[in-house]
């Protein structure tokens, strides 16, 4: 099994949509998260849910992504919408099985116990 498994990244224009998928094996996610990292940059917090379904966003994609999980499937999605070319990154999943989002400390990444390969989303200009 695999502990996180992204799903569908690809190409996009600007001012168009995607949909990531993350899929979770072996346990019971409590936070999920979704961060990327471009070519040349740091990783950087997209967003993040709790088992209870609050959720929370970086600034740069408060408005256009929407982050939510089918907590039956242990699946996570990131709807990306309205996309722009500096969201072009590799993204990846990232979940736990006891650590719940608390504090906001999720955009460091640190809490998160099991992370996916990443996924490719390029948007074009």
């Amino acid at each position: 099994q695999v502990p996180v498994m992204e799903s569908g990244g690809g190409s996009a224009p600007a001012g168009g949509s995607l949909k990531l998928s993350c899929r979770t094996s072996g346990y019971k996610p409590t936070c999920m998260g979704w961060f990327r990292q471009a070519p040349g940059k740091e990783r950087e917090a997209v967003a993040a849910i709790d088992s209870l379904g609050n959720t929370d966003y970086t600034a740069s994609v408060k408005g256009r992504f929407a982050i939510s999980r089918d907590n039956a499937e242990n699946t996570l999605y990131l709807q990306m919408n309205s996309l722009k070319p500096e969201d072009t990154a590799i993204y990846y999943c990232a979940a736990d099985e006891e650590y719940d989002c608390d504090s906001g400390a999720w955009i460091f990444g640190q809490d998160f116990r099991y992370w996916g390969q990443g996924t490719q989303v390029t948007v074009s200009s």
